[in-house]
């Protein structure tokens, strides 16, 4: 490049030893040349930053877009499952019913009489309400016999199962005084009474125990509420009588009510 006063010539020799050419630029022609080559960097710079902005912002587009299909996609499922829930809960509801209402929780020493009019006899005349032997329904409702005892006959099931809703009173099959009392992993709150006559009745998976050891109870009387503690898979009562201590199928003492 050769610069001469007032302005700037650019020479062009090729390599292949052809005619050398020159260009002449005025002062301001150069300067014009060189802002314009500039202005162009300057533009192509601007519209690559543009073009990665843009680029960039797509892709984020599209990433909102997923999470916003995902997000409906499982708003979808919890709504199906919100559904199910309805359902399970009205045909629990309608199961429930079957049963009738649960009862409303009693004090501790509250006592309610036995089923049947106060002063009931028996065929020999005795007071039932002071009868020892485990003849009354454990329950103030019929209830739904689910399983049967089957001890007696080599089954591994002492006593009867009796589905009936949560809180429901559970009453002594015949009078006695409270042996035991307590809750383990099998049958969660149970009570246990001592009859006469080697007699003794056991009643399991309760919510609430309303009698203490060594309390007397007439028969008939509320010992606690029905429930579903211990292995147990819905509210019920397990109900047991022992004759000298082996099981008898409680449905050979006491009559079911209709």
């Amino acid at each position: 490049m050769k610069r001469k006063m007032g302005g700037v010539t650019v020479m062009v020799v090729p390599e292949d030893g052809g005619e050398s050419r020159s260009f002449r630029l005025s002062r301001n022609g150069f300067r014009a040349t060189v802002f314009g080559g500039l202005s162009l960097a300057i533009i192509v710079g601007v519209m690559t930053v543009t073009w990665w902005f843009l680029a960039l912002e797509a892709v984020s587009g599209w990433r909102q877009e997923a999470l916003l299909d995902s997000l409906q996609s499982e708003r979808g499922q919890l709504l199906a499952v919100v559904d199910q829930l309805g359902r399970v809960e009205a045909e629990y509801s309608r199961l429930r019913s079957l049963f009738g209402p649960a009862a409303e929780p009693l004090a501790p020493d509250l006592w309610l009489p036995p089923v049947g009019l106060p002063g009931t006899r028996d065929v020999a005349g005795r007071d039932l309400a002071e009868s020892e032997v485990p003849s009354g329904w454990p329950l103030t409702e019929p209830g739904f016999v689910t399983q049967i005892q089957t001890a007696s006959e080599g089954g591994d099931h002492p006593g009867l199962d009796i589905a009936v809703a949560t809180d429901s009173y559970i009453r002594a099959s015949g009078a006695g005084q409270v042996l035991r009392t307590g809750e383990d992993g099998i049958y969660g709150r149970f009570v246990v009474l001592e009859h006469g006559q080697g007699y003794q009745s056991v009643y399991a998976h309760a919510s609430m125990v309303l009698v203490a050891r060594g309390q007397t109870v007439r028969r008939g009387e509320v010992i606690g509420l029905t429930g579903s503690t211990g292995r147990s898979t819905a509210p019920h009562l397990h109900f047991e009588v022992l004759l000298n201590g082996l099981p008898v199928d409680p449905l050979t003492l006491v009559d079911q009510p209709g």
